[in-house]
């Protein structure tokens, strides 16, 4: 079997098959000559091939002498050969686990005039490090800015009490899963109009590309009138304040009211009253069809439910009702006092403007492009 006479060749032909056999540790092949030890393991790596493998590789990487394991080497070797290979080892684990970066805490703002809000999600990397992803997102266009980076703890901290001090909207904290989703239905406004998000947005598209678009806020099946009619004092509120049509789109509405107010016929103050609801009428019809209504509506449910985490749970109840308004057709939106009180105010603005009392760029609520 061995090519050899020698009995110790014959005994450690014997130890290699039984050490196979038992899956025990590699058998001690001292005081052979290396030319035996040489064959008696070739013969064995030709005769078991595979199974062999996991035997040679403990022989030629013990502490034998230096002649058996050149041997299981060359035997090894032969085997490469022949196509009969030890699986490549696995690579070796991290010392600290790798997770997927997941976010784990958001913020957003309030919607202003525009249909613009900020929204900070917090992302936690695979080794427990912390990134922050700023972004404007804008119900028309999609993503209008991006930034972020690396950051720590006690800086998050530090620019969380900074912006609260110096932002005009509410600001509250989020679902991060929801906040993510937001951000998802951004991107599909962008793929909807065939637009892309600015370029800074490419390193932070990974957690998001996957994600489902955000759940549009549950809104009341039935508005509650008495909320309903109470709805324009929605607009005194500060939050509320930047809530206006863009001027210019009411521009020549608000020419003739103007003229309305300043003309020198004699008219009562009832067909004063009648002209100026016509013109609001006008407005609302032209400015407010079904896409405006949802895309209002929207904002509205958006809105209750920052003004529900800013402690504000009346006119959040209200914003809610107005919502739920405009997204059936069961009302007309010229009906609904919240409405009217919007076009009264967009065109008191564009008359503003009109009167050179205020700068048409500085009440615009057109939203920036990215």
């Amino acid at each position: 079997m061995t090519g050899s006479d020698d009995p110790r060749a014959a005994d450690a032909r014997a130890a290699l098959d039984t050490a196979l056999r038992d899956d025990a540790t590699a058998p001690e092949l001292r005081g052979l000559p290396d030319d035996v030890v040489d064959r008696v393991v070739a013969s064995f790596a030709d005769e078991h091939g595979g199974a062999a493998l996991p035997l040679l590789g403990r022989l030629a990487a013990s502490g034998a002498d230096r002649g058996v394991r050149r041997a299981a080497r060359r035997a090894l070797y032969r085997l490469a050969q022949r196509g009969i290979a030890p699986a490549a080892p696995a690579a070796p684990r991290p010392i600290v686990p790798r997770r997927s970066e997941r976010a784990v805490q958001a913020w957003l703002s309030g919607v202003d005039g525009s249909g613009s809000r900020a929204t900070w999600i917090v992302f936690e990397g695979a080794y427990g490090g912390l990134r922050l992803c700023s972004l404007i997102l804008n119900d028309t266009l999609g993503i209008t800015e991006v930034a972020g980076g690396d950051i720590t703890r006690k800086r998050l901290d530090r620019e969380l009490a900074a912006l609260r001090e110096s932002q005009k909207l509410p600001w509250v904290e989020t679902d991060p899963a929801r906040a993510v989703g937001l951000v998802a239905e951004a991107l599909a406004v962008h793929a909807a109009a065939s637009t892309s998000p600015p370029a800074a947005f490419a390193p932070w598209r990974a957690p998001f590309a996957s994600a489902p678009v955000a759940e549009p806020p549950t809104l009341p099946d039935t508005p509650d009138p008495a909320l309903l009619e109470r709805s324009a004092t929605l607009l005194e509120r500060p939050e509320l304040a930047g809530w206006f049509l863009d001027p210019e789109s009411v521009q020549s509405d608000a020419v003739e009211l103007l003229q309305t107010r300043e003309s020198r016929l004699v008219l009562s103050d009832q067909l004063k009253a009648e002209r100026e609801a016509a013109i609001v009428d006008g407005v609302i019809e032209r400015e407010l069809d079904p896409p405006a209504s949802r895309r209002w509506s929207r904002r509205l449910a958006e809105m209750a439910l920052v003004l529900d985490g800013a402690g504000a749970p009346e006119p959040a109840a209200s914003a809610r009702a107005v919502a739920a308004a405009l997204a059936s057709e069961s009302f007309e939106p010229r009906r609904l006092p919240f409405v009217r009180a919007l076009a009264a105010r967009s065109l008191e603005i564009a008359g503003e403007v009109t009167l050179g009392r205020v700068s048409a760029a500085e009440v615009s609520r057109k939203p920036k492009a990215p």
